[in-house]
C-alpha cells in the first residue's frame, strides 16, 4: 500500500465526494465547527435560513471572544442572540470572557485526527493537536453545520522536516516567522503545512499551535504536526487523554513540496511593519524605543508562552515609557497562571491584565499612541488594523516582547541572562462552567430567538445576468486584506449583524467615498493586484460589496479564503490572463462583459470584457459546483434550489 502524509490520510478517512487526485475538488465530511462573535452572527443568520431544527455536526461551538467592549447595545445584543441560537440549535456556548476560541477549542474540544472548520482564519491553530482544521466563510460554516460537505480542491502537501531543538529565549514564534521570512504570505496558498521529523518532539503544545496560527500567515489551507506523546500528555493533563490517539505520515511519505529547519539555527526573529513577512532578526532592529507590548490574544496566550514572560518579571519592573498589556488566551490559563503566582508577578510588574479574548489583535481596544512602536504577540500588523493611523506594529514571541517590556527598547531576549524552564502542568485547574452545554432537542424546540435592532436579516441576491457593466469603482495594489476592505476595530465591527450599515465602511480606508460612489453608480466593478483578500475570513469584505452592487472582482490573483466568499455572494472572482492587462485599466472607466452567464454555464474558462474601447481576457477557472453557484446568485440561492428539488 502506498505511503500517505497524514494530511492525506485525514482527508481520504472524510471524502465523501469527489475522486482525491491532484487538482480535483473533493467534498469533505466536516467533525467540529467553530464560529466567533465578529463572523457568527452571520454565520447563525444564514443557517436560519436553511430551517434545519439542529446542527448535524458532529460539536459545534460558539464562541465569544472578539467584540468584548461594550461601548453600546449593539455587542452585548449580539452576545444575547448567540446565546439564545447555540440554545436553539444544539450548540456549546462559550461565553464572553472565557477565552480565545483556538486556545479554548484546543484546551477542552480538540480531538487528533478529526476536521474542523471554522469561520475564522485561525482556525487552523488546532493543527496544532493534530486536527485538520481550516478556516472559512461563515456561509460554508453554517452549510457544514446542516451537513453539507465542505469542498475544496485537493492540497499539495508541503511537507517541513524539522531537526534539533529550539535554543534559549527562542520559541514557536520564531519558527513561523522564518516560515514568513523565507516563503512569504503567499508561500502556503493551495498548500497543507505538515511538520514531521526528529525537531518535532522538541516542540511542545504550545509552540506547535502558535506554528499553525499563524500558517493563516503564510496563505495555507491548514497546518498540522503530527499527534505523539506531547500531545497525549496535554490532553491527559486536560482531563481528556481518552480522546488522545497516535497519528503520523507514513514512514517514506511523499510530499508536493519539502523544505528543512534545524531548530538549533533558529534565533529571535521580529516581523516589522506591515507585513507578517517582512522579517529581520531582532538583532537587526534591536535598539529601536518601545511605547507599547503586549502578550497573548489570538496566538501565543498560553500557559507556557505567559508563564516564561512571568518568569522573565521575576524582581524586575515594565520600563517606565512601556505600556505592557497581557491578553490571556482562556480562563483556564489565568486561573492556572494564577496558581502558579505569575497573576501577581505581572501586577507588582506593571502589567496591564486583561480579560481573556482578542481585543488589540482585531483593533478592539489597546490601540497604540501616536507615532510608538508596538511589539505584540499576535498574527498579524496589516497598517491601521490597531486603531491608530500610521502605526508602527512589530510581531514577535513572548520572549523578545518581555524583553522590550523590561528595556524599553527592541532587545534580544538572550541578554535576559539565564532562561528559565517552564513545565506544562501534569494537571490543569480545569473549569468549564463558563461553556455553556446544548439543551436536548426537545427542550430546545421552545426556545425563542433573541433579536436587537442592530441584526438585521440578510438580502436575498438575484441570480447572475447574462451582461455585466458598470464603471471601475476602484483599483488597488498587491495583498490588499480583508481589513482594507471592510476594517475591524470598535468602529466597524459593531455593525457585524447589519449589511446596509457595515456597507458604508467598505474600501474606507483607501477610498472615504468608495460606499457613496457604488451606490450613486448602482454598483460596479473593482480591480486588484496579487493576493487580493488575504487575511481574516470575514465575509463581510464580500457581502457588504455584494450590497453595494460589485458585480465582479478583476485581480491578478486571489486569496483563498475570500475568493470563496465572493463566489457564495454572487461576486465573480475573475483573473486577468495576462498580469499586464492590469496596467491598461484604471478607476472611472467604464467596463462591460457580454454573455458571461452563458459562458459560465458552459464550463468556460476565458472571456473577454470590454473597457474603454480595448478588450482583455480574463480567466474563469471554477469547478462545476462553483459555477452552478455562480450562475444561482449565491450558495443559499443554490442550496435552497437543491433542498427544493
Amino acid at each position: 500500500m502506498r505511503s500517505m502524509t497524514l494530511t492525506e490520510k485525514i482527508l481520504r478517512a472524510h471524502l465523501i465526494e469527489g475522486e482525491y487526485k491532484p487538482g480535483n475538488e473533493i467534498g469533505i465530511r466536516i467533525d467540529h465547527t467553530l464560529t466567533q462573535d465578529a463572523t457568527g452572527t452571520l454565520v447563525y443568520l444564514q443557517f436560519e435560513k436553511l430551517r434545519i431544527d439542529r446542527v448535524k455536526a458532529e460539536l459545534s461551538v460558539s464562541y465569544v471572544d472578539h467584540n468584548l467592549l461594550q461601548t453600546d447595545f449593539r455587542n452585548a445584543d449580539d452576545h444575547a442572540y448567540l446565546h439564545s441560537v447555540a440554545k436553539r440549535f444544539g450548540i456549546y456556548f462559550s461565553r464572553p470572557g472565557n477565552g480565545v476560541s483556538h486556545q479554548v477549542h484546543m484546551e477542552r474540544f480538540g480531538v487528533p485526527g478529526k476536521t474542523m472548520l471554522g469561520a475564522d482564519s485561525h482556525t487552523v491553530s488546532a493543527g496544532g493537536i493534530s486536527m485538520l482544521a481550516i478556516g472559512a466563510g461563515g456561509l460554508d460554516v453554517a452549510l457544514a453545520m446542516g451537513g453539507v460537505p465542505y469542498y475544496l480542491t485537493v492540497p499539495r502537501v508541503f511537507g517541513v522536516k524539522l531537526t534539533g531543538k529550539l535554543g534559549p529565549w527562542v520559541s514557536g514564534k520564531d519558527v513561523i516567522l522564518e516560515m514568513l521570512r523565507r516563503f512569504s504570505v503567499k508561500g502556503g496558498v493551495g498548500k497543507v503545512v505538515e511538520y514531521y521529523g526528529p525537531g518535532v518532539d522538541a516542540l511542545s503544545m504550545s509552540h506547535r499551535q502558535t506554528i499553525c496560527n499563524m500558517g493563516a500567515e503564510l496563505g495555507a489551507t491548514s497546518s498540522i504536526f503530527p499527534s505523539d506523546h506531547h500531545t497525549r500528555n496535554f490532553m491527559v493533563a486536560q482531563g481528556r487523554g481518552d480522546a488522545w490517539k497516535e497519528l503520523k505520515a507514513d514512514e517514506g511519505a511523499q510530499y508536493d513540496e519539502n523544505t528543512e529547519i534545524n531548530l538549533c539555527e533558529i534565533e529571535p526573529l521580529i516581523a516589522c511593519p506591515h507585513s507578517p513577512d517582512n522579517v529581520k532578526k531582532v538583532s537587526e532592529v534591536e535598539g529601536l524605543p518601545v511605547g507599547q507590548v503586549i502578550v497573548g490574544s489570538s496566538v501565543n496566550s498560553s500557559f507556557r508562552d505567559l508563564m516564561i514572560v512571568v518568569k522573565a518579571l521575576e524582581n524586575r519592573v515594565i520600563h517606565e515609557n512601556v505600556s505592557f498589556e497581557v491578553n490571556p488566551g482562556s480562563r483556564q490559563v489565568l486561573e492556572n497562571i494564577a496558581a502558579h503566582g505569575g497573576v501577581l508577578t505581572l501586577l507588582k510588574a506593571g502589567g496591564r491584565i486583561h480579560q481573556s479574548g482578542c481585543l488589540g489583535c482585531i483593533g478592539m481596544g489597546q490601540a497604540p499612541a501616536t507615532n510608538t512602536v508596538s511589539l505584540r504577540t499576535f498574527p498579524r500588523n496589516f497598517k491601521g488594523r490597531s486603531g491608530t493611523d500610521n502605526d508602527q506594529v512589530f510581531l514577535c514571541s513572548p520572549e523578545t516582547a518581555v524583553a522590550a517590556a523590561i528595556f524599553g527598547k527592541v532587545t534580544d531576549p538572550r541578554k535576559l541572562g539565564n532562561c528559565p524552564e517552564v513545565l506544562e502542568p501534569n494537571e490543569y485547574i480545569t473549569d468549564d462552567g463558563n461553556i455553556i452545554k446544548p439543551l436536548s432537542l426537545e427542550d430546545s424546540k421552545n426556545i425563542q430567538l433573541v433579536r436587537g435592532p442592530n441584526i438585521v436579516e440578510i438580502n436575498d441576491i438575484a441570480p447572475l445576468q447574462d451582461v455585466l457593466e458598470g464603471e471601475v469603482l476602484i483599483k488597488t495594489g498587491d495583498n490588499i486584506s480583508t481589513d482594507d476592505i471592510i476594517p475591524a476595530g470598535n468602529k466597524v465591527l459593531p455593525y457585524r449583524s447589519n449589511i446596509p450599515a457595515i456597507s458604508e465602511f467598505v474600501f474606507s480606508r483607501i477610498d472615504s467615498d468608495f460606499s457613496r460612489r457604488a451606490k450613486e453608480k448602482n454598483g460596479g466593478f473593482v480591480v486588484g493586484g496579487n493576493n487580493y483578500g488575504q487575511g481574516s475570513s470575514r465575509e463581510h469584505a464580500a457581502l457588504a460589496p455584494s450590497y453595494l452592487g460589485v458585480k465582479a472582482k478583476i485581480v491578478k490573483g486571489f486569496a483563498r479564503i475570500h475568493r470563496s466568499n465572493l463566489i457564495n455572494y454572487g461576486i465573480i472572482p475573475l483573473v486577468f490572463k495576462n498580469p499586464s492587462d492590469f496596467d491598461e485599466i484604471k478607476a472611472g472607466m467604464h467596463l462591460q462583459i457580454v454573455g458571461i452567464r452563458a459562458a459560465i454555464a458552459r464550463g468556460d474558462e476565458e472571456i473577454t470584457l470590454q473597457v474603454n474601447g480595448k478588450t482583455i481576457s480574463v480567466l474563469m477557472k471554477f469547478s462545476s459546483r462553483e459555477r452552478e453557484i455562480l450562475v444561482a446568485g449565491g450558495e443559499l440561492n443554490f442550496i435552497r434550489h437543491k433542498l427544493n428539488k
